[in-house]
């Protein structure tokens, strides 16, 4: 049973979707539906950049549900198609739009709102994030609450066992990195984000958020989707504004998606759309299953080609 995941924000690279739009007029098709939505040229920035502006929250996130969106077409003209699906972060709106929950329309234009509420949600400079990587989620917990001395740091990414990605105000955070090299962590290091993104702080954006998707009209899924913020099933309209406007401001389960993934069926996983961290992190969070990134044409013939 083959599962697709789609990547979230930070997967961004300029050029990341133009073998696609060039391989296929459905793709290329996409792309024109998200320039026509959003009122500016989408597929050239995707393309050509520059990547400071790429790599701005509000770009980024439409740019990449984009790019997944076009990719996965481009997968169900080869015959590859999911039987489940995920998505980490923003990859769950791909994820949703890919399951035919969501229009993509509609879902190019409210993840353009939601990338601008969470940048606008923290004044830039006051938060950070940061990976931990060699201790577990009990010890990063632990780590949180000694460092966060009146401030937010959170556990924001559960992306494998011995790599945890932790939110909030700035000093709390850096305090956070120092402790967890004092416990042992292997490795600790703030990361080049704009926002503190899946922790209490972004609550302002949720409130926001609320309201873009109070507007957007949403069908019972085709396939299960597996949500972020509880590694539980989407399998009904009624679950799907819900649980996409908890997870702003709750952290991303990734290993319980994955786990879950596997428990509803899973064999072969497909990351979807630009990047393989995906892929990598599936090695680490179980055994068996087989993974393969399509980021262009030549993925998808490969994985077409090991899949059958």
């Amino acid at each position: 049973m083959i599962a697709f995941q789609f990547p979230g924000q930070g997967s961004q690279t300029v050029g990341m979707g133009r073998s696609f739009y060039d391989a296929s007029p459905a793709a290329k098709a996409v792309f024109e539906e998200a320039n026509d939505a959003l009122g500016f040229d989408l597929a050239r920035l995707a393309f050509e950049g520059p990547e400071v502006e790429l790599a701005l929250t509000a770009n980024t996130q439409p740019a990449v549900l984009t790019v997944s969106v076009a990719a996965a077409r481009v997968c169900a003209e080869r015959g590859l198609r999911p039987a489940l699906a995920a998505g980490h972060s923003l990859g769950e709106y791909s994820a949703l739009v890919v399951a035919g929950t969501l229009p993509f329309v509609d879902a190019v234009r409210v993840v353009r709102r939601r990338g601008e509420f969470m940048q606008e949600a923290v004044p830039i400079g006051t938060g950070a994030m940061a990976a931990i990587i060699g201790l577990d989620l009990a010890a990063v917990e632990g780590v949180c609450a000694e460092a966060a001395q009146g401030e937010v740091v959170e556990i924001a990414n559960v992306n494998s066992a011995a790599q945890i990605v932790i939110g909030g105000h700035r000093g709390a955070v850096e305090r956070a990195v120092r402790l967890a090299a004092e416990r042992g962590g292997r490795k600790s290091v703030l990361l080049p984000v704009s926002a503190p993104f899946h922790c209490s702080l972004m609550a302002p954006a949720a409130a926001r958020l609320a309201r873009e998707l109070e507007r957007l009209a949403v069908a019972d899924p085709r396939i299960p989707v597996v949500r972020n913020v509880d590694g539980g099933v989407t399998r009904t309209a009624g679950d799907v504004k819900p649980f996409l406007l908890r997870q702003v401001a709750s952290p991303v389960r990734w290993t319980e998606c994955v786990r879950r993934l596997m428990d509803e069926g899973a064999t072969v996983f497909v990351e979807v759309g630009p990047g393989r961290v995906l892929t990598a992190l599936l090695k680490r969070i179980v055994d068996g299953p087989r993974g393969f990134s399509v980021e262009d044409v030549a993925g998808l013939e490969k994985a077409v080609a090991a899949i059958a």
